[in-house]
């Protein structure tokens, strides 16, 4: 479990975010959504300590960050951001850059550790890939690695923003499965998405974001109810149960009124 109590942080002396109280639950899937410039990001930078506070706290298990050091941070969570440098290594040893919480000085990788990213890239369908570098792969395939080496930090809280970025409709779903069979493992997953309807159908919780502070915490069918579509992106939402669960699709506006 994963709290933020009256944060309010920024970069420089810009303060972004203005008294941000946030929770994501144990083995639950929570989902920030927001217009461009709402804070999302900061915040996701926030929860593994990577941006400084201006005030409040940020807890993990009720424990404060501010007591723990950068290794016993990372081995509790593990941070995906959404830009990234495509360095020039294998992807296996990308994958193994999820180790380093774990290694002691002098560091050098153990049989755990390979076995550990093996078993990561295996999660992501890209054992193949293993002696690739990655400046030959495509952005997809890395963005996969990126994700593989998330898991292989074996973090009970995972933070990741906008991690369907290059991935295509067929990955996505792929990768929606993948979230899930996590949090029901127990894990405690943290997300940035753009795609509103991926984040209704996959998230067990949804909190909307403007100006840096929450607007509204909720399910998604709390979120789609309320006027949160209408009023941050000025678009209706919809949702029809089927046999397959609740499936949810924009409303789109009849042109010939329009």
């Amino acid at each position: 479990m994963v709290e933020t109590v009256n944060i309010s942080a920024g970069y420089g002396k810009r303060e972004v975010l203005h008294g941000v109280d946030f929770y994501a639950g144990k083995g639950e899937i929570t989902t920030l959504i927001g217009t461009n410039g709402s804070g999302k990001s900061t915040l996701l930078r926030v929860l593994p300590g990577f941006l400084p506070v201006l005030s409040g706290d940020v807890k993990i298990d009720g424990i404060s960050l501010k007591t723990l050091s950068r290794d016993a941070l990372a081995r509790k969570i593990a941070y995906l951001p959404q830009g990234k440098n495509t360095p020039d290594i294998s992807a296996e040893r990308m994958v193994l850059h999820g180790r380093f919480p774990y290694l002691h000085y002098p560091r050098k990788y153990g049989a755990a550790d390979y076995r550990i990213a093996e078993e990561a890239m295996g999660q992501m369908g890209i054992s193949e890939f293993a002696c690739r570098q990655m400046s030959e792969l495509s952005g997809g395939m890395r963005q996969k690695v990126y994700i593989a080496m998330a898991l292989a930090q074996q973090a009970e809280i995972i933070v990741m923003d906008e991690p369907t970025t290059y991935l295509d409709i067929g990955q996505q779903l792929k990768f929606a499965q993948m979230l899930r069979r996590l949090s029901k493992d127990g894990k405690t997953i943290i997300l940035v998405l753009h795609d509103i309807l991926l984040a209704l159908k996959l998230s067990d919780r949804i909190a909307a974001l403007r100006d840096g502070r929450i607007l509204k915490c909720g399910t998604p069918e709390e979120i789609r109810q309320s006027d949160i579509m209408e009023e941050l992106y000025g678009v209706t939402v919809k949702s029809l149960h089927t046999g397959e669960g609740i499936q949810y699709f924009y409303e789109i506006p009849d042109m010939a009124e329009a």
